[in-house]
């Protein structure tokens, strides 16, 4: 149960009551209203005692929203939607992209588009979770989506967050905003302005006496060819290398910026005008390795070297082979994927105001990639999968048109997502500060079980699993706290039968299912987990008495039974069990033992035991 204080629009406060975290900013979002992410100091968890109390607050707050709904006005951030008998996908996702592009709001369907506002119910979409983490993987945003039923139909609404600052939001390569009542590409003063937002991009600047003979032919063609067939669009191959780096704003009214020199510029004409952009590569045998055992200096642009320097990395790259059951797994110690996602960050995301170069420094089993200057403005380790602010857009852009990202700012969700897929640990900032970004890639694999759970969990069709689905999954199967800004995907996977909640109210702890456990070779875990239910608990103790008799059993080894809970939770559970005639104690101190009840009149405490 979800109790929510927020302000409306007329600055007083309104208490919401919700059943669980999923779909709760649709809750506490004015209609018309900038979408507001809801903040966790404003949510309180509390547990209402009467089903039929619950029943009816929350039968209240859904007439409540709807009935704002009704009376909202569209605007660029409320949009309306009959969609009756279907909606397309693809028109979805661009008014999620034009929302977001306009700082958030909802996307309504089921409710007439025109005043008087009426409820006539949609059959869109019909499995919204899919739907939702459909869109949410092909923007990488967070979208929420919930149903409302009413007896006058089925409403859907998706809840759009707003782009990150100094960053729109493209889909098929294509900025859209609204216009009216259609959907239009933004215009380059638009996009410019939102640019704008976090500051100068270096990456765009006019790199002085730099000249287009500065930069490499063969560099242009294999973007160009890239970029071509990420769009599907042959007329690439009619511009000229000029008008085609114009297109990608890497040309400024025939001027080369930094952007360009950095991604094709010679190795000559870096050493003029930008020696910084170097990325240098170091093998080491060992961590404790002062010596390295190889370099390699490169020194041109980017489109140059990438391939080269996976093909260094990959020549040391060592594979790990599982079987578990069916499933046989050769696991690369060093993952592709993640590896050059990393690089593209760095090269991406450094300072270049700052000497020193990128040091990417392989070992046995990991990776640490280093870069000079800290975070951009308003990132760190604990929000960087929430908020992507560029430091180098022109840069990101280039490799979002040519396919090498998903979209520009975006790459710790796939580092992340890949990591827990393999079973190893997750990418590390922990040597992060003002003046340097430090990644470590660990590439052991802890778990082999765990992968061919995921595995298991994908053919079986449970999916499809956002990067926030895969963390959940990581910290559960490692018994850690799932962190509070990805506690609303417990309840879609809970529904697909993939994990559990224990307890009740706050309380509530998630854990593996029962298949899964079993499946995982873990029963016992299974069962310790599970023992936060209380009469589970109660039954662990009952079993661990029975099972020392003769000799009784300690408070101390009762403790071990139940490692989750506090010494006074166990002797509370104790003194139940004996308020119910199960167990009796005797002794005292050090010398106290407990016993099955039927034990009372045969055994004598052995205190030397």
């Amino acid at each position: 149960m979800v109790l929510l204080l927020a302000m409306n629009k007329r600055a007083t406060f309104s208490i919401y009551i919700y059943p669980s975290f999923r779909g709760l900013q649709a809750l506490c979002v004015p209609a018309g209203y900038r979408y507001r992410r809801v903040l966790a100091e404003s949510v309180i968890l509390a547990a209402l005692k009467s089903p039929r109390e619950r029943e009816n607050l929350v039968r209240t707050m859904v007439q409540d929203q709807l009935k704002e709904l009704l009376e909202s006005k569209e605007s660029e951030h409320l949009e309306f939607k009959e969609a009756k008998n279907s909606y397309e996908f693809e028109d979805l996702v661009k008014y999620c992209v034009a929302i977001a592009n306009e700082k958030g709001g909802r996307f309504v369907l089921g409710i007439s588009d025109k005043l008087p506002r009426k409820i006539v119910g949609s059959h869109a979409f019909p499995d919204v979770d899919q739907t939702k983490a459909s869109v949410s993987d092909r923007l990488h945003l967070r979208v929420d989506a919930q149903v409302i039923q009413h007896s006058d139909g089925r409403v859907v609404v998706f809840d759009v967050p707003s782009r990150p600052i100094g960053m729109p939001i493209h889909y098929k390569g294509a900025y859209w905003m609204r216009s009216g009542e259609s959907l239009v590409p933004m215009t380059p003063d638009q996009l410019k302005r939102i640019f704008e937002e976090s500051g100068p991009d270096f990456s765009a600047e006019i790199a002085k006496n730099a000249t287009f003979a500065d930069l490499a032919p063969a560099a242009i063609a294999r973007f160009r060819e890239m970029w071509k067939r990420k769009s599907g669009n042959r007329l690439l191959d009619s511009v000229t290398d000029t008008q085609l780096l114009t297109d990608a704003e890497l040309l400024v009214d025939g001027a080369v910026t930094y952007g360009a020199l950095i991604l094709f510029g010679s190795g000559k004409a870096l050493g003029r005008h930008l020696a910084q952009a170097e990325v240098v590569f170091e093998y080491r045998s060992s961590e404790a390795s002062i010596q390295f055992q190889q370099r390699k200096e490169f020194r041109e642009g980017f489109f140059l070297f990438d391939d080269e320097l996976w093909k260094t990395i990959n020549l040391r790259n060592d594979v790990q082979h599982y079987q578990e059951g069916l499933f046989v797994w050769d696991i690369q110690t060093v993952n592709e994927k993640v590896v050059r996602e990393a690089i593209l960050n760095a090269v991406s995301h450094r300072d270049y105001r700052l000497n020193g170069s990128v040091f990417v420094r392989q070992y046995p089993k990991k990776i640490e990639i280093v870069s000079p200057g800290g975070f951009p403005p308003g990132i760190t380790p604990e929000n960087i999968l929430l908020r992507q602010s560029p430091r180098n857009r022109r840069i990101a852009e280039a490799f979002a048109r040519c396919g090498l990202v998903e979209r520009s700012g975006q790459g710790a969700d796939r580092m992340f997502e890949e990591c827990i897929k393999e079973s190893k640990p997750r990418p590390d900032f922990a040597g992060t500060d003002d003046y340097q970004v430090s990644l470590t890639l660990k590439g052991e694999v802890q778990n082999p079980r765990f992968l061919t759970f995921l595995q298991q969990v994908t053919q079986e069709g449970l999916g499809p699993f956002t990067t926030q689905d895969f963390l959940v999954l990581d910290s559960v199967q490692r018994e850690e706290p799932v962190p509070l800004a990805l506690k609303d995907r417990l309840g879609f996977l809970k529904d697909r039968g993939i994990i559990e909640l224990t307890g009740r109210g706050r309380g509530a702890k998630p854990i593996l299912s029962r298949r899964f456990y079993a499946f995982l070779g873990k029963k016992g875990v299974y069962t310790r987990t599970r023992g936060l239910d209380r009469g589970t608990n109660k039954a662990l103790l009952l079993q661990h008495v029975e099972s020392f008799r003769q000799e009784g059993s300690r408070l101390q080894d009762l403790l071990q039974v139940l490692p989750q809970l506090t010494r006074d939770q166990v002797q509370k559970l104790l003194g139940e069990l004996k308020k119910e005639r199960r167990i009796h104690l005797k002794g005292k101190a050090n010398a106290a033992r407990w016993y099955p009840e039927d034990t009372r009149s045969e055994v004598t405490p052995n205190p030397k035991k």
